[in-house]
């Protein structure tokens, strides 16, 4: 960013300086002249204070644009709702690599070669990313989940393997807690990395639960137990209705199908409560299940 330049306060006639500094402005000779004879310094002394000049506002100028940068980051992301921690993370990283901007223009004022500087950052930029390249893919991970939000605090997601409920989605690392309650720390690029079920998004979840009917037994009476049993449920909405399938065979016998709809919030309770009636019912209405009785006969 160095640039070569002319002395500003160079006198009529005088040869050009090969001082490589880089002033913000210049003087024309008439103004040099008028400095040289108010004040009996040398012209160069009125190059460098300009160049003083020039390198402070650039620094003011650039603190208040690092500054602003950062501050509608913040507010963006506020607006966005995403998370406080990234959005002051990305806005302080932001105020850094501008105002590092900023410090090397302003040293290329007094003829510093920035040249080897942009070449020191290069070089520690490329080191730092190698170091932290996982990191970096878990932030990365992060921002997105954020942006995208496939899934928040609260909800029940199976993710990386793990299935649980979300406590925080961090700058790294996602926080989960199981349904035994064990905390599980998961790297955020791992649950992007793979296919992820959340089991809440919806207002409304299906409880399906199979039965095996015999053989020799009446199907239509075991469907019409399932629904009559389902329906009775008061958790068990209406719309959309509860319905059976015949979904396949097994060893002498038909395995029934139950789809009951449900608030996400009662899915537990009524697959709880469906398992625990359902058998009953069919077992009060005589609908057995595959008669795998074993008989042995003795020969003689």
């Amino acid at each position: 960013m160095g640039l070569t330049i002319t002395p500003i306060f160079a006198a009529a006639g005088e040869a050009p300086s090969t001082n490589t500094a880089a002033p913000l402005i210049g003087l024309p000779p008439s103004l040099a002249e008028r400095f040289q004879s108010a004040t009996g310094l040398p012209p160069e002394v009125g190059r460098w204070v300009v160049n003083i000049a020039g390198a402070i506002i650039i620094l003011i100028i650039g603190a208040a644009v690092a500054g602003i940068t950062r501050n509608l980051i913040k507010k963006v992301c506020a607006k966005r709702s995403i998370d406080p921690t990234v959005a002051s993370f990305v806005g302080n990283l932001a105020h850094a690599l501008i105002m590092t901007f900023v410090v090397v223009t302003a040293m290329g004022q007094f003829g510093i070669d920035t040249k080897s500087f942009a070449a020191i950052i290069a070089a520690a930029g490329l080191a730092i990313g190698l170091a932290l390249q996982g990191g970096l893919a878990n932030f990365a991970a992060g921002f997105l989940i954020i942006v995208f939000r496939p899934f928040k605090a609260g909800d029940v997601v199976l993710g990386a393997g793990v299935e649980g409920v979300v406590e925080e989605v961090q700058i790294f690392s996602t926080t989960m807690n199981t349904l035994d309650n064990k905390r599980i720390i998961i790297p955020n690029s791992a649950i992007m990395s793979g296919i992820i079920t959340n089991y809440t998004a919806n207002p409304t979840r299906r409880v399906d639960l199979s039965f095996a009917i015999g053989i020799t037994q009446d199907l239509e009476l075991a469907h019409k137990v399932l629904l009559d049993t389902a329906n009775r449920h008061p958790l068990v909405l209406k719309n959309p209705p509860a319905t059976t399938a015949n979904t396949k065979l097994v060893d002498l016998g038909t395995n029934v199908e139950l789809r009951a709809w449900c608030k996400t919030a009662d899915y537990h309770s009524v697959m709880n409560d469906l398992l625990a009636q359902c058998p009953a019912a069919l077992a009060q209405a005589n609908v057995k299940g595959p008669d795998k009785t074993v008989y042995y006969v003795e020969r003689k």
